[in-house]
């Protein structure tokens, strides 16, 4: 069905939908026409489709508050993400995650460390704090079969502690990929001085988990607005555009990049990229930009609602989608929920929640 035939679709409301709920369910589904998802366009979602557990979601975006982490680095933390501590950091258990994945239908979640990470300048630290880290969240998928995989922290911009890091993360603990942050410092993961740990990751294929984080030169740009708001997510989007134009995601293509967040507001960004980005883009993304973009992966952690999965699947297939979820900060019953009423296809539930999960972390089909 091409993209002229479908706006002769008539699409009536769902049980429970208003008529004014239509037009919006329809110009959301209409950006995935372009991604083989036509068929089943009207079909209506049940709530009960992405709820029972016989689903088996995965949430590839998952935090996991170490007692020991938040015992050394409190201050640290809060100082970093500009307060006090939330409930969700002081309460955090193992039973509660848990807890929350089966009210949610989630069979497995890959467990990852939120911002602001291990480092903090000490590299000493840092080597240890990631390593106590990772072993931690091996520990707890030991004990809880099939329901933890691991993105593996990394003490950068510590280069050989990270290069240790990634031996013992990927090669004896078996995690499913490695969780970076967005920047450290001053510098964004684009730079030239995160080149080595790069090569390592690429030689490896490897799956990495990019999670945002608030850079130094703006924590504190709008003492009103939580960074969580409106810094996180354009942390991702300076990755991104940052990646894209040194060349990064040129030469490591072999590295799997999730972003989280539908990107931030990275497809918002795509337009200005092409118009003043440099006199090589070309050579850069040689298919376009929106091409390059498009073959990462993105979870939909805080993005599982109509306007952004309108802006991300205008150009990303929905094959390169995942359900994250950034449980505790926020339940991952609200995510699921989300999800269910965006009026997406079973297909695209499947895929998203499941299926694209499966295909980019193997490591996970052990887990039925």
């Amino acid at each position: 069905m091409g993209e002229d035939a479908f706006r002769n679709v008539r699409f009536a409301p769902c049980s429970g939908e208003r008529a004014a709920d239509v037009a919006p369910r329809r110009r959301i589904l209409s950006g995935l026409v372009g991604v083989g998802l036509a068929a089943g366009l009207s079909a209506c979602r049940s709530a009960s489709t992405v709820s029972g557990h016989e689903r088996g979601a995965i949430d590839v975006h998952h935090h996991h508050i170490p007692p020991f982490y938040l015992d050394q680095y409190r201050d640290k933390v809060a100082g970093v993400r500009g307060g006090g501590l939330s409930q969700a950091w002081l309460t955090w258990t193992p039973e509660k995650a848990i807890d929350a994945m089966d009210a949610a239908g989630v069979a497995t979640a890959v467990l990852s460390l939120t911002s602001p990470g291990v480092w903090f300048g000490d590299v000493a630290a840092a080597r240890r704090t990631a390593r106590q880290v990772n072993d931690y969240a091996a520990e707890l998928g030991a004990k809880h079969r099939g329901r933890f995989g691991l993105f593996g922290v990394l003490p950068l911009p510590d280069q050989e502690g990270s290069l240790k890091e990634i031996e013992h993360a990927l090669d004896v603990l078996k995690a499913d990929g490695i969780g970076l942050m967005t920047s450290y410092g001053d510098k964004w993961l684009g730079n030239p001085a995160y080149d080595t740990v790069f090569e390592a990751l690429n030689r490896r294929k490897a799956v990495v988990f990019v999670h945002p984080t608030a850079p130094l030169c703006c924590r504190s740009l709008m003492p009103d607005v939580a960074p969580m708001i409106a810094e996180v997510p354009q942390d991702t989007a300076r990755a991104i555009t940052n990646m894209l134009f040194t060349g990064t995601f040129s030469r490591y293509r072999d590295i799997r990049f999730i972003f989280t967040h539908a990107g931030g507001t990275m497809p918002m960004m795509v337009g200005r990229m092409k118009q003043y980005g440099p006199s090589n883009l070309a050579s850069l993304a040689p298919h376009g930009v929106e091409q390059e973009l498009a073959r990462h992966w993105f979870d939909l952690a805080g993005t599982a609602n109509r306007p952004a999965l309108a802006a991300l699947t205008s150009f990303v297939p929905v094959s390169q989608i995942l359900l994250g979820s950034d449980n505790p900060f926020v339940p991952l019953a609200e995510t699921v929920r989300d999800l269910q009423s965006v009026g997406l296809p079973d297909s695209a539930v499947r895929a998203i929640t499941r299926d694209n999960a499966q295909a980019l972390l193997p490591t996970l089909r052990r887990y039925g």
